[in-house]
């Protein structure tokens, strides 16, 4: 009979972030250290990262973290992106070689500005250009995956435990004003490089414990926009969903919030405030195929803040924390505790009710 400790519990995924409301930067490590105590929520087959406010001296360019299957595949993509962009800086992201990480793919950022004549032929504004840039590249280049595309923000990640991977990217040089994490534990979707955690598009990324049982439907809504679901992961349109809800249809995070994880229809008839019970009618009659089904918990991050949330009948764990200008989310107090022994505060969000963090405001109700 196998003793506790050594069985595995597929309720697992393991998601953990921190936040400082004053903006103040803090390294990577300390977010690392948090999935220590989460080790078995992981099974080896993915783990990452989302740092913000990483890139100061860059800030004004899109940095891509880029992985290839080869030097010839980084080349042909190389053209692709000087037709499109002025790279004002191309190099390797810097790793160390550790046991734990394998097979790695040839791992590349560039910092790059649209080129204003292509905005101009193309009648779009560059954050538009930039996500079709990544779809595309993403659907049709050959052995080449854009794993993020936000303004001084990146993603990091790999095959592995999480506290290995932050190891090998050496996140302990990094330092930003927000972090996230996630270590996998994937059930029906391959692990491989770009199907771990985080999912990003432009500013936003995505760390999800949890599974999407409509994820079909949901999949086959978003691409009618123009987005592409190509990396195995259900998590991946997740993200897609966000952008096309906040930056193309305009919602604000918690309406936003109200789609993917709708209030039940009778929840909605109870709300006594007419405004509040009409918003949520159109919300669920405008966007039906938006609602994800299925446990989830999530975290996403995005230029100066983060937001937290439950499947609206809580089916994965999630806890928020405080300490001066810090709020920390894990899946597990004890992770919360590794990254702040003296967090006060410690709550469990309500099913389907987002917790709204950002910098300089604090808690967004």
């Amino acid at each position: 009979m196998k003793k506790e400790g050594q069985i595995r519990i597929p309720s697992g995924c393991a998601i953990a972030a921190v936040i400082s409301t004053a903006g103040k930067r803090m390294s990577g490590e300390l977010v690392a250290s948090a999935m220590t105590p989460m080790h078995d929520r992981s099974n080896g087959l993915g783990g990452g990262f989302a740092g913000y406010g990483i890139y100061p001296e860059y800030r004004d360019f899109y940095a891509l973290h880029m992985f290839f299957d080869s030097r010839t595949a980084r080349k042909d993509c190389e053209v692709f992106l000087k037709e499109r962009f002025e790279i004002v800086k191309s190099e390797v992201i810097p790793t160390r070689k550790i046991p734990a990480i394998t097979d790695e793919p040839i791992i590349w950022r560039y910092f790059v500005a649209p080129l204003q004549s292509v905005l101009a032929s193309m009648q779009l504004d560059e954050k538009e250009f930039v996500a079709r840039t990544v779809m595309q590249i993403n659907r049709e280049s050959n052995g080449a995956y854009v794993f993020s595309s936000g303004k001084n923000m990146g993603a990091f990640k790999a095959v592995g435990f999480p506290e290995d991977v932050a190891v090998f990217y050496k996140l302990e040089e990094y330092e930003g004003y927000s972090w996230t994490a996630h270590g996998r534990y994937p059930t029906n979707t391959p692990g491989w490089w770009g199907g771990a955690h985080p999912f990003t598009l432009l500013d936003y990324s995505v760390v999800h414990n949890g599974e999407i049982s409509s994820y079909d439907a949901n999949r086959r809504f978003i691409e009618m926009f123009g987005y592409s679901c190509t990396l195995q992961t259900d998590t991946e349109v997740i993200t897609y969903i966000l952008d096309y809800l906040i930056r193309v249809q305009g919602l604000t995070l918690g309406e936003a919030a109200s789609v993917i994880a709708a209030p039940f229809w009778s929840t909605i008839e109870r709300k006594t405030d007419t405004y509040d019970r009409e918003k949520h009618i159109y919300l669920r009659t405008m966007f039906p195929s938006l609602l994800i089904n299925g446990p989830f918990s999530i975290v996403m991050g995005f230029e100066g803040g983060l937001m937290a949330l439950n499947d609206r009948l809580k089916l994965r764990s999630m806890v928020v924390g405080e300490k001066d200008d810090r709020v920390f989310i894990a899946s597990e107090e004890a992770a919360i505790r590794k990254m702040e022994p003296a967090a006060e505060n410690i709550w469990a969000p309500a099913g389907g009710e987002p917790v709204i963090i950002k910098v300089g405001e604090g808690f967004c109700r």
